[in-house]
């Protein structure tokens, strides 16, 4: 990456497109950033869309930007920027924004006013008028916010002005990502939710950005975890009523044109009135009148009006927040369904996937193993409003809790049963109702699956300890769930050996899911010695071939 900067020291003149790059790093870093933000998102709102006005607000104004010519100056660019953030800014973090780039304009002509074009000076003074804009736009400042992580931004770069370009980026940028670490002891809010601040967590987008235009080099940050709030939808909502978290209903924004400068301040008050979270803004350049306007309220109309009083509106956006978390959930935008109810199997071996499809199961083969994102989509493909999903012990637990939260949506329900076995998913499908009540339906399953005791044979590839004693290389392996019962060195002697262990403690029906490598002795010494040893005890074989077990059985 080429560096925007002549050779030099602290007072090395900056080049305007050093900021047109930066303003595209910003642009692609909040992009990015995006669902990482909007997850911190709990203050003053927890409606998760921190992230998305940021980087709107950001796209917006670099949008602008793009269209000014390629030999603009240094006031030019940084004031059309800081007036296309303002026109174009979203909610209350993407007005907070745009201070801080009417902040770097004041600074750049303050640069030309003071003929110091150097990009310490303009970055330290940028971000100490922009923190000072940020904090005079919100009515009610609080600590623990982006507007502390601002301050400590200011005083970073004024202490750092001497060294160089990169050593003043990186030293802001650092302080800031230690500063953000301890708004969570700062807010109330943050720390019961566990989270970082989402706004600051923007800002330390913006300065690592700058940190990658002047020197070259990315910073690596942490992963900011952010975590559910009360309500299911995460957002802070029980339900679909126009319920906000705090203490207000509604989101208006809108321009203010033709006001008076010396009326905002009325109009400020009477907002305070409606609402709280209340941002107000004005042009960043000196001839123009005109304001942008922010305020949480549970009377939206009420708001517009105060601004209908003093001049022309524009770009009038309400919002509800319930409404809005609704809109953005997982599915939101999906077909509905267009069945009730759906099974989803995993399961290996030819015969297995034949079994468990004319057993009403959607099946996906595991004989190698299954990625989540491909049951992910079998879960989709479904199209179905309530899918109960088998993993039959073929999924690690954090795979199949990954696959839920990406599968489960406003249109969709996802229930994972404990089957440790393709023979109790077995049982649970012979109890399958889909008449049924979806929750009534899935307990019957489970019982079902969990009143299946199992055992299986497997080959043993290695010679080891087992609670059956010592076994070698070839033995067959009778095993109880995952424990190691039965050692002999025929299939048939394992087989009858681990049948009489199993139903020791009685049994009425005995299931048999033969694999691929099962020899025929020991299926025929199955029926044998169950019609001799244990007379009226039914016998279900089933050739499902997999490769996994020697064969699988359950007692029920």
């Amino acid at each position: 990456m080429v560096v925007r900067l002549m050779t030099g020291d602290a007072s090395t003149a900056i080049n305007p497109q050093l900021i047109r790059d930066w303003a595209h790093a910003c642009a692609d870093g909040l992009e990015a950033m995006r669902t990482e933000i909007n997850d911190l998102n709990v203050f003053p709102i927890p409606d998760s869309d921190t992230g998305s006005n940021m980087a709107q607000t950001m796209a917006g104004a670099v949008a602008v930007l793009d269209d000014l010519d390629d030999e603009s100056d240094l006031s030019t660019v940084t004031r059309t920027l800081a007036d296309a953030a303002v026109g174009c800014a979203r909610g209350n973090s993407g007005v907070i924004l745009s201070q801080i780039l009417v902040g770097l304009a004041d600074a750049a002509d303050l640069a030309v006013a003071e003929d110091d074009h150097s990009f310490n000076r303009l970055c330290m003074n940028g971000l100490r008028l922009g923190a000072l804009a940020a904090r005079r736009a919100v009515s009610a400042p609080r600590e623990g916010t982006v507007l502390t992580v601002l301050k400590v931004a200011a005083q970073s770069a004024s202490a750092n002005v001497h060294g160089s370009p990169a050593d003043l980026a990186r030293a802001v940028a650092d302080d800031c990502a230690e500063a953000l670490e301890l708004t969570p002891e700062q807010l109330p809010e943050l720390a019961s939710a566990g989270v970082v601040d989402a706004g600051a967590r923007g800002f330390l987008v913006m300065a690592d950005s700058m940190v990658l235009v002047v020197s070259g080099v990315a910073n690596k940050r942490r992963a900011y975890r952010g975590i559910l709030t009360a309500g299911t939808t995460g957002t802070g909502h029980d339900d679909g009523s126009c319920v906000g978290a705090g203490d207000t209903d509604f989101e208006v924004m809108y321009l203010l044109d033709g006001a008076d400068g010396s009326q905002i301040g009325a109009l400020r008050d009477r907002l305070g009135e409606l609402g709280d979270s209340i941002v107000i803004v004005g042009d960043s350049s000196t001839s123009a009148e005109r304001f942008s306007v922010h305020v949480h309220t549970d009377e939206p109309g009420q708001a517009v009006e105060a601004g209908l009083a003093l001049g022309r509106l524009t770009e009038i956006r309400i919002s509800c927040f319930a409404l809005d978390a609704i809109r953005s959930a997982p599915g939101a935008s999906e077909p509905a369904p267009r069945f009730k109810r759906a099974v989803v199997a995993l399961v290996t071996g030819d015969g297995a996937e034949e079994l468990f499809t004319e057993a009403g199961a959607a099946v996906v083969r595991a004989d190698h193993g299954v990625h989540p994102a491909t049951l992910t989509e079998a879960i989709r493909g479904t199209d179905s409003a309530h899918v109960i999903v088998m993993g039959n012990g073929m999924m690690s637990s954090q795979d199949l809790v990954q696959v839920g939260a990406q599968a489960r949506s406003t249109q969709r329900s996802v229930v994972f049963l404990p089957t440790l076995s393709m023979v109790q998913c077995l049982s649970a499908l012979a109890v399958h109702d889909p008449a049924e009540e979806p929750d009534v339906d899935a307990f019957a399953m489970a019982e079902a699956a969990a009143g299946t005791r199992w055992g299986s044979l497997m080959r043993s590839n290695t010679k080891m300890m087992t609670l059956a004693g010592t076994c070698e290389i070839g033995d067959t392996l009778g095993l109880i769930g995952s424990d190691v019962l039965v050692i002999a060195h025929e299939q048939r002697q394992a087989a009858t050996a681990l049948l009489d262990l199993m139903l020791a403690t009685g049994g009425e029906m005995v299931t048999v899911l033969a694999g691929r490598d099962l020899d025929v002795p020991a299926r025929e010494s199955i029926a044998e010695h169950l019609r001799s040893h244990y007379p009226g005890i039914e016998l279900a074989l089933y050739d499902t071939a997999q490769s996994s077990h020697l064969l699988q059985v359950g007692i029920e």
